[in-house]
């Protein structure tokens, strides 16, 4: 009896998964590790999709443990009628930088159409859910947990048009990489609503995909979409991504290491600035800088004592993006104490020392500051001269509100 090239395929990809699986490197040393959605979709033999026609929307951190792609196993798979892909930004594969993404076109792995979901949404994306022919799409990427990264957008806007469209969503879940233990900053004040936020949610949300799709859901979509999530198994509030075991695979080129994922929901601030956030460099969002900056800034940023992080002087040439092959001075952030370091005041302080230290501080014309914070309150603020505890204390209270609503949804 001979195996279809589909079912070898099928059968190597379980097999690596289970010698994966075995393997001590993929494991705590008290013996625990985190399933993604994924895998135990796969453990439960793909029930969720029987009889279906299926499409997902994925990225390159849609991988098993042994790093497989997802598309490829589920395409290998007799069990799955996979017959669509849906890429975000940057793309399914992969290869658009920020910004951009690959438009469609045929997957030349496998075969499937992909299409292109970015910058799309309501009735132009349900038609392209209707024209794919799929009847279930699933949804699995890896987010780094700020409200600013644009897949969970991505999540908001595909459950918008698929229930336009009529068609099951599925939310396969992964680790949010810097915890699920809080939710912290500003939240976004509908008027400033963009694809860096749609909903008014914390600029670092501290919650997993499945569980943001619940909340979407339950208090946002005013056509609720019919939803299935498959959550995680052996996944801790508490974890940071090094702890769960699994591989990171960069969700976008200037998302690198989980160590970027850690500052970038306070640093990606420096987008709606003049300095460079560091694009363009080994170290995104953790170097930070502009000419005619010194060792003041570093200085300056220090005497804050903000809890978990300090800051060195540094200088840089980022090879793209801002200050292109120009040589830069600035700050590197060292996080020391993850548990008490808290990201977002970091940001607003080194904002508010950045202006106060370099003459050449400038907010980027369009005032995207206000996109990423979520209002104009933090520009204006600091504008006026408040300091960073003044700046944070002024969110305090629709935090507070959203942090009830998000205990609701909370899986873990």
């Amino acid at each position: 009896m001979s195996l279809s090239r589909r079912g070898l395929l099928a059968a190597g990809g379980a097999l690596g998964m289970l010698a994966a699986g075995s393997s001590p490197a993929t494991a705590h040393a008290g013996g625990r590790r985190v399933r993604t959605g994924f895998e135990r979709l796969a453990a439960d033999g793909y029930a969720p999709l029987a009889g279906e026609r299926v499409g997902v929307v994925t990225n390159p951190t849609g991988v098993t443990r042994d790093l497989a792609h997802i598309v490829d196993v589920m395409h290998a798979d007799d069990r799955v009628n996979l017959i669509a892909v849906f890429g975000p930004e940057h793309g399914f594969r992969g290869t658009a930088q920020a910004g951009g993404s690959e438009g469609r076109y045929d997957d030349p792995a496998t075969g499937l159409p992909v299409y292109d979901t970015y910058t799309k949404s309501g009735q132009a994306l349900a038609d392209i859910f209707t024209v794919s022919g799929v009847e279930t799409i699933v949804f699995d990427i890896q987010d780094a947990g700020a409200r600013f990264y644009t897949y969970i957008w991505t999540l908001y806007d595909c459950m918008e048009a698929a229930a336009l469209a009529g068609k099951r969503f599925v939310v396969l879940d992964r680790p949010n990489p810097v915890t699920g233990r809080a939710a912290l900053g500003p939240v976004l004040d509908k008027a400033f609503a963009t694809f860096v936020g749609r909903e008014p949610i914390a600029q670092a949300h501290g919650m997993t995909v499945t569980e943001l799709a619940l909340l979407f859901n339950g208090e946002f979509l005013t056509r609720p979409v019919e939803l299935e999530t498959v959550r995680m198994k052996g996944w801790r509030r508490s974890d940071f991504f090094d702890e769960t075991a699994l591989p990171w695979v960069p969700p976008s080129p200037n998302m690198p290491t989980p160590d970027t994922a850690l500052v970038y929901s306070g640093t990606c601030l420096f987008e709606g600035t003049n300095l460079s956030e560091g694009r363009g460099t080994t170290r995104p969002f953790e170097l930070l800088g502009a000419e005619g900056i010194d060792r003041a800034w570093a200085a300056a940023a220090n005497a804050l004592a903000l809890p978990g992080v300090r800051f060195r002087e540094a200088y840089f040439t980022p090879t793209f993006s801002k200050f292109r092959g120009k040589t830069v001075g600035g700050v590197q952030l060292h996080v020391h104490d993850r548990a008490s370091y808290d990201p977002v005041r970091t940001g607003i302080g080194l904002l508010v020392t950045a202006k106060r230290v370099w003459s050449g501080f400038a907010w980027r014309p369009d005032h995207w500051i206000d996109k990423l914070t979520g209002s104009a309150r933090v520009r204006t603020m600091i504008d006026a001269g408040a300091a960073p505890d003044e700046v944070v204390a002024a969110w305090q209270g629709e935090l507070a509100a959203f942090r009830a609503v998000r205990r609701t949804y909370l899986q873990y």
